[in-house]
């Protein structure tokens, strides 16, 4: 069994005995690095192959969020935290999971299985060679993204929404979606401007499918009701005014 190579980030000696504790059960988990301060994980990320991180985020000198901020290539990243108002900060971060301190073996069993489903996925799919740049005037312009082994042709103006999911994409068409290797960023550097807009740090939207706005939320023609972040709303505004 592939086992996930995961790094302790915590400033609390009980968190890590307890993340200890809880690990020696999970078969697929290997604690190969523990860290008192976010800032000594940079050297450690640096010199080992890391999974998998258990993070804290109040932490002295770097909180752990600020340092999901300092990766180029972040690993999976479940948070443990004590304070529950960073959970919708740390979801736009792609986190997988957010473990509220004191936490169960139950839960922590839950966020590990779903990082491991994530990993495994990423073990199956190998990155796909950057697309090239297509015309953004082409308003029917198809796409090739790589899913479950497959190369799979899309028609741009058939997507709805995109949504960013750990180190994946879901490319959504109406009420299925694709998963691709992806980030969200090499998609928008692809789609037309005029019809795609990133709505959230997760988001990026079809202008066609818009059904209405209304606040910090817009509805899609499938019912889809997504936020709209709140440094995107000025511009976006401004988007569907052109």
């Amino acid at each position: 069994m592939t086992k996930l190579k995961s790094l302790i980030i915590d400033d609390e000696p009980l968190a890590h005995k307890v993340i200890l504790e809880y690990a020696n059960d999970v078969p697929f988990l290997e604690i190969t690095g523990q860290c008192h301060l976010a800032t000594e994980a940079l050297s450690v990320l640096q010199n080992k192959e890391i999974d998998l991180i258990f993070l804290d985020i109040q932490m002295p000198r770097l909180t752990g969020l600020n340092f999901l901020r300092t990766l180029n290539k972040q690993p999976l990243v479940i948070i443990t935290s004590a304070f529950d108002e960073y959970a919708l900060e740390s979801f736009e971060l792609d986190v997988c999971d957010y473990l509220l301190k004191p936490f169960r073996f139950e839960r922590f069993l839950k966020a590990v299985n779903k990082a491991y489903g994530l990993f495994q996925l990423k073990q199956k799919n190998t990155p796909s060679p950057q697309p090239a740049p297509i015309d953004k005037k082409a308003e029917n312009h198809q796409l090739f993204i790589k899913s479950d082994k497959r190369l799979i042709q899309i028609d741009l103006m058939d997507i709805y929404y995109l949504e960013s999911y750990g180190n994946y994409v879901k490319v959504w068409m109406s009420n299925e979606f694709h998963l691709t290797f992806r980030t969200l960023s090499s998609f928008e550097a692809q789609l037309p401007e005029e019809h795609f807009f990133r709505i959230h740090k997760s988001y990026i939207i079809n202008k066609k499918y818009i059904n209405y706005i209304e606040g910090s939320q817009v509805l899609l023609k499938n019912d889809i009701k997504l936020s709209i972040g709140k440094n995107n709303l000025s511009a976006f505004k401004k988007f569907i005014a052109q």
